[in-house]
């Protein structure tokens, strides 16, 4: 095996233009999880007036929609393709984002479970695919490195921020604002997706 004793110098030399797109893939996933998950909380129990016990429950009920897409899409993944996959989640994301504000402001606590269910799902649908493809964007001598790195540089991207904007967003504009940030953050991944390579076929070497 080609071992290199610095991969991560290796990888910003070599390889930088897979790290950055694996690293944008990941941006709409976590982006997705922490708004319908910790941003969704906040405001559900401090502007909406549900109880935490209350909303707890309802994301738990979402989480079963997130655990069913997983496998799925790693499935489809499989068979069809990872870009296929990314790119058919990352538009419904996108579209998804103009349903948070009328979903949330809604008052029904089923709307608002069902918008959950959806936010979830689509975030288990464009996780599963990345624990093949981002290992696959790198040679053997980079693999590890890059798949990680790519891993963790999209987790700043997309999720240190992530709740803190959306709060911003709501105080000093509007509801919908948090949605076209979901929207944003999905066509960031969905551009992202367009200009990666299939991976299905490549033979790792």
């Amino acid at each position: 095996m080609n071992e290199k004793k610095i991969p991560l110098a290796q990888l910003f030399a070599h390889h930088a233009r897979p790290l950055v797109l694996g690293a944008l893939l990941m941006v709409v996933c976590y982006a997705l999880f922490y708004i319908t998950t910790v941003f969704s909380l906040s405001y559900g129990v401090s502007q909406l007036g549900i109880s935490r016990p209350q909303f707890l429950g309802m994301l738990c009920v979402a989480v079963i929609f997130m655990a069913a897409a997983t496998p799925l899409a790693a499935m489809a993944g499989d068979r069809y393709g990872r870009r296929p996959v990314l790119i058919t989640a990352g538009s419904a994301a996108l579209l998804s984002g103009f349903l948070f504000a009328p979903a949330l402001q809604s008052g029904s606590l089923l709307v608002i479970t069902a918008f959950l269910s959806l936010g979830l799902f689509l975030m288990g649908a464009t996780y599963a695919p990345m624990g093949a493809l981002l290992p696959e964007l790198f040679p053997t001598a980079v693999r590890y490195t890059g798949a990680g790195a790519a891993y963790n540089l999209g987790g700043i991207l997309g999720a240190s921020l992530a709740p803190y904007i959306a709060q911003q967003l709501a105080q000093h504009g509007d509801l919908s604002w948090v949605g076209e940030y979901i929207s944003v953050a999905a066509l960031i991944s969905l551009l992202a997706a367009c200009f990666v390579q299939e991976t299905r076929h490549r033979e790792l070497a």
